[in-house]
């Protein structure tokens, strides 16, 4: 990859911040960019690096800047940006489903006014910093959401969101298109749909990475649903973003992201074959998510070549990473909330 010098003097190289850093894909967002030897600010309000831990080399750890900020706090993203000599900014600190569902509140103010104030601090620093790429949902789809000739999610389909992060993700991509009327910033938004791989523990979307860690374990698990789905393998999603941040793609665009449809239960299937001795322990919900199944990527080669990782090829490399960091004592069976699932 050829690293875009938006905003940065020849001399220079760019420097990333990354919000919501400590998650699941952000960790991944992060390891990418050092591992190209980018400098990257971990922006994020919690402390726990685990899951960046997890992941990195004790060397590639230490080449990260870890910044503990409030996405909710103008100043704090300012300061984040300017401080740091910030260039291309990865927009990833949200709150999934069922703390949006818990607490609706706490959920618009670091989903939507979070993003508002990513882009403000942004619009003021455009000399520098290149689009805004930010992680969009399919999850602001209802299951119905079909274009009616295609029978596919389409790019440009209107979302009937269901839920309040559905209507949070379709806010940010009406903000995303003000602030490019208004004040000229391009954004690049990325819809994912089923995440998982290492790192991904939270959410309703992690069943199939809990049912990986737990085949490893030789321990029974439920995944909570069925059905059809497009997988997104989380290293994917990171290089994704990496790709459309280096992009020269203008305007405020959004894609549905390229993955692996396949049903749920071919996914158990796979990792059986990866993991032979968990025959019988995974078991699946019949009830699908109430969220499109086919999805259209039409338009996303826009940004370049996007990497699919084959599903059996993502699911085996999963498994090795949970084999060796389970053996170096890096991760535990409870940080992926199995033990609640053992008790069911």
């Amino acid at each position: 990859m050829t690293t875009s010098t938006f905003g940065a003097s020849p001399s220079e190289s760019p420097r990333y911040l990354i919000t919501g850093a400590l998650g699941c894909i952000g960790a991944w967002t992060v390891l990418n960019l050092v591992r190209r030897g980018i400098r990257v600010v971990a922006f994020d309000l919690g402390s726990d690096s685990r899951r960046v831990r997890q992941l990195a080399t004790p060397e590639e750890f230490e080449a990260v800047t870890f910044l503990q900020g409030d996405i909710t706090k103008l100043d704090s993203v300012e300061r984040a940006l300017d401080d740091h000599g910030i260039t291309h900014v990865i927009h990833l600190a949200a709150l999934q489903v069922p703390f949006c569902r818990a607490n609706p509140p706490l959920g618009a103010l670091v989903n939507v006014v979070g993003t508002v104030n990513v882009f403000d601090a942004v619009s003021r620093r455009a000399d520098r910093i290149g689009p805004v790429v930010y992680a969009g949902s399919v999850g602001m789809f209802s299951a119905t959401d079909l274009d009616p000739a295609t029978g596919r999610l389409e790019p440009n389909t209107v979302a009937h969101p269901i839920n309040h992060y559905g209507v949070y993700k379709q806010a940010n991509e009406a903000t995303a298109g003000i602030y490019w009327r208004e004040n000229g910033i391009a954004s690049i938004g990325l819809r994912p749909m089923t995440v998982f791989g290492m790192g991904r523990d939270q959410g309703i979307t992690s069943g199939p990475t809990k049912a990986i860690l737990a085949a490893v374990l030789g321990r029974p698990y439920e995944i909570g649903f069925g059905g059809k789905t497009l997988f997104n393998y989380a290293d994917d999603v990171a290089r994704a973003l990496v790709l459309a941040s280096d992009s020269n793609v203008r305007g405020p665009m959004t894609f549905n992201l390229s993955g692996s449809l396949a049903r749920v239960r071919d996914f158990v299937t796979s990792l059986e074959a990866v993991v032979p001795e968990s025959a019988g322990l995974i078991r699946v919900t019949e009830e699908a998510l109430p969220f499109p199944e086919e999805i259209s990527d039409a338009g996303l080669d826009a940004i370049g070549d996007v990497r699919v990782t084959p599903l059996e090829v993502a699911v085996k490399t999963t498994v090795e990473l949970f084999r060796s960091r389970l053996a170096d004592g890096r991760l535990t069976a409870e940080e992926y909330g199995l033990e609640p699932a053992l008790r069911r």
